[in-house]
């Protein structure tokens, strides 16, 4: 099957704020996200794409815009990888929703929580996963085995993405750490999924794209790696 690299969005105005975005509008990069937007580009001009995805909300289109355009792709949008639906806890400072009750369930046990006035947790991991296999199927059958393609989203959402490939249940997700523009990169096959990289935030990505070869079977893998932003 194809390789697909997982890519959080840069840092927002929100991150940068402490604000829980969710699916508000009109949230766009800082002045850091758009330093590591620049950089993603360096990093990613030795992989050539076959297809890019992304969240609809702009965080993430600001992101792959100038990736797009390097790579001569058309951006597709697809709300089943956009963000969590948090309902009223959208707009609020982080630090404030850290008191409500609710805020230890989503940190211990995820699966059981559901955000008021919006969606679970495992609800938005069951969207995310079916859209995530179903682009990987389309993605092999158009370009081969030896195809890479990226997807922009969300912290959450990635989280969600790489605990069902690594085989962790939902209430393990918040174990894995994916900082803004890292990236993140999972071969799925027939029989299992392979995680070959989570939160790489400065190294050399290129080794991920499999050689002519190799039947899909790709090179070393990255893991960790963050050395920077």
């Amino acid at each position: 099957m194809a390789t697909l690299i997982l890519l959080r969005h840069a840092r927002s105005a929100a991150n940068g704020s402490g604000i829980l975005a969710g699916r508000s509008g009109g949230i766009g990069l800082d002045e850091i996200g758009a330093r590591q937007v620049r950089d993603l580009g360096g990093r990613m001009s030795r992989i050539p794409l076959s297809a890019l995805v992304s969240s609809p909300l702009q965080r993430c289109q600001d992101t792959v815009a100038e990736l797009a355009g390097a790579q001569g792709l058309t951006v597709t949008s697809d709300e089943r990888v956009s963000e969590v639906d948090y309902g009223a806890w959208t707009g609020r400072k982080v630090e404030d929703l850290a008191e409500e009750p609710l805020w230890k369930v989503v940190q211990q046990h995820p699966s059981a929580a559901v955000f008021p006035d919006g969606e679970g947790l495992a609800q938005m991991q069951a969207r995310a996963v079916a859209a995530v296999r179903a682009h990987d199927a389309r993605v092999t059958s158009e370009y081969g085995a030896n195809a890479v393609w990226a997807l922009c989203s969300h912290g959450d959402v990635i989280k969600a993405v790489l605990a069902d490939a690594l085989g962790l249940h939902l209430d393990g997700f918040q174990r894995i750490v994916v900082e803004p523009c890292s990236i993140s990169a999972v071969r799925y096959t027939d029989t299992r999924p392979f995680v070959l990289g989570i939160n790489d935030t400065g190294s050399d990505v290129s080794r991920l794209v499999p050689s002519a070869d190799d039947g899909g079977a790709g090179s070393e893998a990255v893991v960790g790696g963050s050395t920077g932003r």
